[in-house]
C-alpha cells in the first residue's frame, strides 16, 4: 500500500551503532559489575556502588601481564610484586577516560612513595601517538602498556574485567592477587577510598 512505510535498514542499523558507541564513551557497560557477587573472582558490589571489593581469603591471582610501555620500555606486573598496584584500563577516545585522569595523577602521586605502583594498560588506540598525546596533556607519570587489540585484557579471569568496560581499575595487592575493582570513571576520592584498606593490609 502506497501509505505504508516500511522500516529503513540504514537508520536501524545507523540508530544501534551510535547506541553501541554511546555505551562505550560513557563507560557504561556494567558487565560483572551489579551489585551482589562474582563467585569465580571472590568480588562483592554493595548496592549503588560500582566499586567491588574481595576479601583476602577470598582473591584470585592476577595474570602476569606485559608488553612495551607509551615510552617504548619493558614491563610486567610481576615487576611490581611486593606492592600494591592500581591497574587503570583506558583509551584516549574515551570520554570518561579523559576525566578521570587527573584524579589518577593525583592519587599515584600521593601513594607512590607509599609502597604503591599505577600502571596503565592503553587499549584500542590504533595510532600510539595519540595515547603518547593523552598522557601529554593530561600530565600523566605512570607507565602504561600499550595494548591495542585488548590481548593482555584477555588474559584476566572471567568476571573480573569486562574489556568493554572502559575505564576499569583494578587494585592488585602486595601479593598479585585481585583485590578491588571500579568501574567507570573515578573521583580521586573514590579511589582512595578502595585503595586505602589494601595499603594499610599487613604485608606477609
Amino acid at each position: 500500500m502506497s501509505g505504508m512505510t516500511r522500516p529503513r535498514p540504514r537508520l536501524a542499523a545507523a540508530a544501534v551503532t551510535a547506541a553501541a558507541a554511546a555505551l562505550v564513551l560513557t563507560g557504561c557497560s556494567s558487565s560483572g559489575s551489579s551489585a551482589g557477587g562474582d563467585g569465580q573472582i571472590g568480588f562483592v558490589t554493595a548496592k549503588g556502588s560500582n566499586i567491588s571489593t574481595a576479601e583476602a581469603g577470598h582473591r584470585q591471582d592476577a595474570p602476569d601481564i606485559g608488553g612495551t610501555t607509551l615510552e617504548g620500555t619493558p614491563a610486567r606486573l610481576s615487576d611490581y610484586r611486593g606492592k600494591v598496584v592500581v591497574m587503570n584500563v583506558w583509551g584516549s577516545w574515551c570520554g570518561p577516560c579523559r576525566s578521570e585522569a587527573d584524579d589518577l595523577q593525583r592519587v599515584w602521586e600521593k601513594y607512590k612513595d607509599q609502597g604503591v605502583q599505577f600502571l596503565g594498560i592503553n587499549t584500542r588506540d590504533t595510532e600510539i601517538k595519540n595515547a603518547v598525546r593523552f598522557e601529554q596533556e593530561k600530565g600523566v607519570t605512570f607507565p602504561s602498556i600499550y595494548d591495542p587489540a585488548g590481548a593482555e585484557l584477555l588474559k584476566f579471569p572471567k568476571g573480573s574485567l569486562n574489556s568493554q568496560s572502559i575505564p576499569t581499575t583494578l587494585v592488585i595487592d602486595r601479593e598479585g592477587r585481585l583485590a578491588a575493582r571500579a568501574v567507570g570513571g573515578q573521583t580521586d576520592d573514590a579511589l582512595e577510598s578502595m585503595l586505602r584498606p589494601i595499603v594499610a593490609e599487613q604485608q606477609k
